[in-house]
């Protein structure tokens, strides 16, 4: 594995760094296909009850392991939504496209619950992996698929790092909490 290959598994995303300090303190966060549980890590050592779903079994049984740490086996895409409505506070998905659960992850926060998404977008294809456009982010499409949530800040274009990538990324609320900082600082996991 290069160390850039090593770096994108284990550094959180800037985007969810940024804005995870917006989420309740204490609050419940679910990870959408957290993977190797970059995000996961991150999210607990900022005090948050997390929880991760994936389908890889194999991946998951390494974060088991970890104390404070919820995993849970589904195939979100083949099985049902393994979670009840209202019961998270925030909601993490990076790299990951299932256009179907859009609904789901609305459903999962309770009012004031931040939703922090972030994926590859139209675009992409010029510069590699992902490039079906399946999985692919039509232009501005998060933008206008999360009804009723209320967006915070959305970006779409072209980032260097960690690897050069067409992006879309958003940050939106449920229910109206006034308004957001936009000059947060993101949370350092230094204590």
């Amino acid at each position: 594995m290069s160390a850039a290959a090593a770096h994108e598994i284990d550094s959180p995303s800037p985007w969810v760094c940024r804005w995870a300090s917006l989420i309740r303190s204490g609050g419940r966060v679910l990870d959408v296909a957290c993977g190797h549980g970059r995000h996961l890590r991150y999210l607990k050592s900022l005090g948050f009850a997390v929880v991760g779903v994936d389908r890889d079994e194999t991946v998951l049984a390494v974060l088991k392991g970890l104390g404070g740490v919820e995993v849970q086996i589904a195939d979100i895409e083949a099985g049902p939504w393994p979670f009840a409505p209202g019961v998270f506070d925030g909601v993490v998905v990076t790299n990951y496209l299932h256009r179907p659960i859009f609904p789901n992850l609305v459903g999962a926060l309770r009012p004031g619950g931040l939703l922090i998404y972030e994926t590859f977008a139209l675009g992409n294809e010029r510069y590699g992996r992902p490039s079906n456009p399946a999985f692919l982010l039509r232009p501005n499409e998060l933008l206008h698929s999360l009804k009723p949530l209320a967006v915070i800040a959305f970006e779409q274009g072209l980032v260097s790092a960690p690897k050069t990538a067409v992006i879309q990324r958003v940050c939106a609320v449920l229910g109206d909490r006034g308004a957001a900082p936009l000059d947060v600082a993101p949370a350092s996991t230094e204590g």
